[in-house]
């Protein structure tokens, strides 16, 4: 009997309800958060499942190569209505070495964000453990905190160590390594959700991996007006790049050398591709990430909405071997 072929793939949401907003998993493979197939014969499966039955079809042989079984990046949708606790993410050798996780290098899109939205990133000046331990102790942390004014389609890499947090009326996409390793640092008062944060993962608990530096924006890219592909984020851990699609595009994804992930962030699209002599169309409509196998070889992305913008994200190869996957 012929394999069957696997299939560019959608997701059932996972959300969250806190006090601050919500958090909804548009893609995990976190073991407490799993995400389900939506769709086609593999429908009803969480991801995990699909990745030990599946492997290197899945993500690719190099990427399985490093990462092994558990699929390497996450994707959440977070809608703040409140005032988000501060966190912070350790790198990746604390995060092996310690609690047998990946690290969790992060970057944030701003879709949406109003009048009173703000972004705590990083510290004003150089500070220290003491200062920032008494600071988020009696909730003044704010103060040393760079607050940023954000606007729709800013983007901000942020690295392994930098405190942060949203305030406000402000949605973003969070694309991440597969981690549950936020750090709460601060709760300004309010009682911390064990759903959010692992009790063990607090403010003590960070003190030594904290980037006590002030912080400063990365340097954005450079873009030309109306440019239809712009990299966000390119970093050993993932890569995520901006369409804007007018047109169809056709993607070889053997050149990736990966899967490929798309959120859609505005419009609609569809995944076009050939199975078993006939064309196949695999609709994303804006809020849905669709997981687009390394098995499938060459597809088509076309727009079925005007002014359709998606993120795509993918994981270059890599040769050195983490430590992680020999567990």
């Amino acid at each position: 009997m012929e394999e069957k072929k696997l299939y560019p793939m959608r997701f059932c949401s996972l959300q969250d309800e806190y006090t601050w907003g919500t958090d909804e998993f548009c893609l995990a493979d976190l073991g407490y958060r799993d995400s389900l197939i939506r769709d086609g014969w593999l429908a009803g499966n969480a991801l995990s499942e699909v990745m030990d039955t599946y492997m290197d079809r899945v993500v690719g042989e190099n990427v399985f190569n490093f990462w092994g079984r558990q699929f390497p990046v996450q994707v959440k949708h977070i809608r703040v209505k409140g005032k988000m606790p501060l966190r912070v993410h350790p790198d990746a050798e604390t995060a092996v070495q310690r609690y047998d996780f990946l690290g969790r290098e992060k970057l944030w899109y701003v879709l949406r964000a109003g009048k009173n939205a703000s972004l705590m990133l990083g510290f004003k000046q150089d500070t220290d453990a003491a200062e920032v331990f008494s600071s988020c102790t009696d909730g003044s942390i704010d103060k040393m905190m760079n607050i940023v004014a954000p606007y729709e389609g800013q983007f901000i890499h942020i690295r392994p160590g930098v405190p942060h947090a949203a305030k406000g009326d402000i949605e973003l996409i969070e694309i991440s390594e597969s981690s549950p390793l936020d750090f709460c640092l601060c709760s300004w008062g309010e009682e911390v959700s064990p759903e959010e944060f692992d009790p063990s993962l607090g403010l003590v608990e960070a003190l030594d991996f904290i980037d006590y530096k002030a912080w400063k924006a990365p340097e954005a890219p450079h873009f030309h007006a109306g440019d239809p592909v712009r990299k966000l984020v390119d970093i050993p851990e993932f890569t995520v790049t901006m369409l804007k699609l007018s047109d169809p595009l056709h993607i070889y994804s053997e050149r990736f050398e990966s899967f490929i992930l798309y959120s859609c962030l505005q419009g609609e699209a569809s995944v076009q591709l050939e199975i078993l002599g006939q064309t196949a169309r695999f609709p994303l409509t804006a809020g849905q990430t669709m997981l687009v196998p390394a098995e499938c070889p060459d597809f088509l992305l076309v727009p079925t909405d005007r002014d359709t913008r998606i993120l795509e994200t993918t994981v270059a190869p890599r040769e050195e071997k983490d430590s992680y996957l020999s567990k």
